[in-house]
């Protein structure tokens, strides 16, 4: 990156009220130019008018990730609008299915996992040009779970997150060769819209019951560790899990995620 230049932070799925418009908004107050994208035009309007409206800088552009044409179209937006693209977010998420089967896989598949590799592929080119930058994904803790023992989850997302987080540490060479920063944030439970309501319906013994956090993070929280780790340059190919309850952690490089185990060769069938 061009030393003392402003940086320039794409933002994808930053067209709601929760993570992704709070990440444009920290970004836009730490300096940077945002360019906020979801594939709701008038959300990512929005997004860039609350920016401008606290005195930051951002311009916005309807992009549904899952249509590599239109990540790769928002990326050049973002480099011929400012100049260069120094962050990227992938925030981007349907964490829902929209249809019933495989349809609905197809569609968190495609957004959690082909949009970030589609956006980390075009911002990669451009982050060349620039000498440089970085990438943070977000991911869930729900990547992280060998098993649920309390119902629930949705295994196409679940998956797309866990494939998010081999994304990330398998780029971390890139560091090395171009002076570009891919990392991972995995949290726990947000206070954004849906689960701030399922989760407030519950008293404190039905969410230990059903293996509900007893506090949600906010996505301010969210916001603020997300500009941290695009900023921090000690990481590069790491994951930082959020579980709600607790501070965030870097898992261990190397870490093979097999903290507890049975020994399979006593097992009794």
């Amino acid at each position: 990156m061009t030393s003392g230049a402003p940086r320039v932070a794409v933002v994808t799925g930053a067209g709601g009220a929760g993570c992704g418009r709070a990440i444009a908004l920290r970004f836009a107050a730490d300096g940077a130019a945002v360019v906020a994208s979801d594939r709701d035009e008038t959300g990512a309007r929005e997004t860039a008018r609350l920016v401008e409206a606290a005195g930051g800088r951002a311009s916005f552009l309807k992009a549904d990730v899952k249509d590599e044409s239109q990540v790769r179209d928002l990326i050049e937006f973002a480099e011929a609008t400012y100049g260069r693209v120094s962050v990227l977010v992938n925030n981007a998420s349907a964490i829902e299915a929209a249809a019933a089967g495989m349809a609905g896989w197809i569609e968190s598949l495609q957004t959690d996992l082909m949009g970030a590799m589609y956006a980390m592929h075009w911002a990669i080119e451009a982050m060349r040009r620039g000498g440089g930058g970085s990438i943070v994904n977000i991911s869930s803790i729900s990547a992280l779970w060998h098993g649920r023992t309390k119902p629930g989850g949705f295994p196409a997302y679940d998956a797309a997150k866990a494939g998010m987080l081999r994304l990330t540490t398998g780029l971390a060479s890139l560091a090395q060769t171009d002076n570009i920063r891919v990392n991972c944030l995995a949290p726990g439970w947000i206070a954004t819209e849906g689960p701030r309501q399922y989760w407030e319906s519950l008293t404190p013994a039905e969410r230990v019951e059903r293996g509900v956090p007893a506090r949600l993070l906010q996505p301010l929280q969210i916001a603020d560790i997300v500009l941290r780790m695009s900023r921090d340059g000690t990481l590069a190919g790491r994951v930082v899990i959020w579980w709600s309850e607790d501070p965030p952690r870097l898992i261990r490089w190397g870490d093979r995620g097999y903290v507890a185990y049975e020994d399979f060769a006593h097992h009794d069938a």
